[in-house]
């Protein structure tokens, strides 16, 4: 894939009824987000992840009828606790969200905005009706000058060749024509600072929303996409908002880059032989068939990001790949892609010339010396 307007073109009839096939005549699309793009992104040699994400294929319940469901995702306590602050945050028109943009990010504004300020109706019909509505909404938000708060609004990003429509928390726009992603999640910030892991998986998501936000502000005069986020959590134990700037420049250059080297979902699906399908109410076998069909990049780190994990592990574990120990050890090997491969090349099997089997050779010296010291020592 070359580039991603925020809106292309959409599927064509063919490779609609296509991907429609594959989900299941039943089975209604399941939407693309920002957190599944920023996983999709994460591991982009991925091609099964692409194709089953565009074809809006639902994961959780292909793993469930694999025999491998998923075992992450948020409690419904969370969701309810996150809905609860969120709309805490953003009462009485946005004034508390909108004080704290002024305040981090608020530069070159002389006066903080009010419960005046502009929020517009981003109602339509449709995820492309709402897009084209936020469209406006951001371009008459930098012509007015004016302090504006778009509450959930629907931006479009094309990934693997499909359109993909998310919605952040909010976007901000300021009195110079800057627009600013707002995160606004549940866990603390403790003395100014929140968990290195959550604030990361954060700045990966907002990354989305502002690679989506780029292609939009390019056909508006004067706008500007800041590459700075707005992060909102409770202050420590409280449920007091607080917030904290988060540069994302470095995630949306990975994520750019990334989303680049993506295979279209055309092409997977097109080299899916006939007949297979991944609808949930197969026969598990049939299943297993056609998830197999597709090559996998399987990663540990997709345990925390993939509904499907579990079951391309086991697969991974049954085909001795070394993939199953982690990208580190899978690119240290080269060549060598079985665990039988890397063990036989320890014990000498390799050529003394192969830099990666002279070193399995010299770790697997250097481990026997080390265990012989310490039964000498016993």
């Amino acid at each position: 894939m070359s580039s991603y307007p925020p809106s292309g073109p959409p599927p064509t009839t063919t490779l609609r009824q296509r991907l429609a096939d594959l989900r299941g005549p039943a089975v209604p699309p399941r939407p693309l987000d920002a957190r599944a793009i920023a996983a999709l992104a994460a591991n982009p040699g991925c091609r099964r992840r692409a194709l089953l994400d565009g074809a809006g294929v639902d994961k959780n319940a292909l793993a469930s009828a694999l025999g491998s469901p998923a075992a992450f995702g948020q409690s419904q306590f969370a969701i309810v606790r996150g809905n609860s602050f969120e709309a805490k945050v953003k009462g009485d028109g946005g004034a508390e969200l909108l004080r704290l943009v002024h305040e981090h990010l608020g530069t070159g504004a002389a006066e903080p905005p009010g419960p005046g300020a502009l929020v517009p109706d981003l109602t339509a019909a449709g995820p492309e009706g709402r897009a084209a509505r936020t469209a406006l909404a951001l371009r008459e938000a930098t012509a007015a000058g004016a302090w504006t708060l778009l509450d959930h609004p629907m931006l479009a990003l094309e990934v693997a060749g499909t359109p993909a429509y998310l919605e952040p928390d909010a976007v901000v726009v300021h009195p110079d024509g800057r627009w600013t992603v707002v995160e606004i999640k549940s866990f603390p910030l403790l003395d100014g600072a929140a968990d290195p892991a959550k604030v990361g998986a954060a700045a990966r998501q907002a990354a989305v929303y502002v690679l989506a936000l780029e292609k939009t502000a390019a056909k508006v005069p004067d706008a500007e996409v800041g590459h700075t986020v707005l992060l909102v959590c409770p202050k420590d134990f409280s449920n007091q908002p607080a917030a904290a700037p988060v540069d994302i420049r470095r995630e949306r250059a990975v994520t750019r880059r990334q989303l680049r080297r993506l295979t279209g979902v055309e092409e997977l699906a097109a080299a899916l032989p006939e007949g297979l399908g991944f609808d949930p109410a197969r026969p598990a076998e049939e299943l297993a068939e056609a998830v197999a069909a597709v090559p996998a990049a399987y990663a540990p780190e997709c345990l925390a990001a993939c509904e499907l994990a579990f079951h391309c592990r086991e697969r991974a574990r049954a085909a001795d790949e070394v993939s199953a120990l982690g990208r580190s050890v899978r690119g240290e090997l080269g060549a060598l892609t079985t665990v039988e491969q890397a063990l036989a090349a320890a014990a000498g099997a390799g050529s003394p010339e192969d830099p990666t089997a002279a070193a399995l050779q010299r770790a697997a010296r250097l481990r026997a010396e080390a265990l012989e010291a310490s039964a000498c020592r016993c």
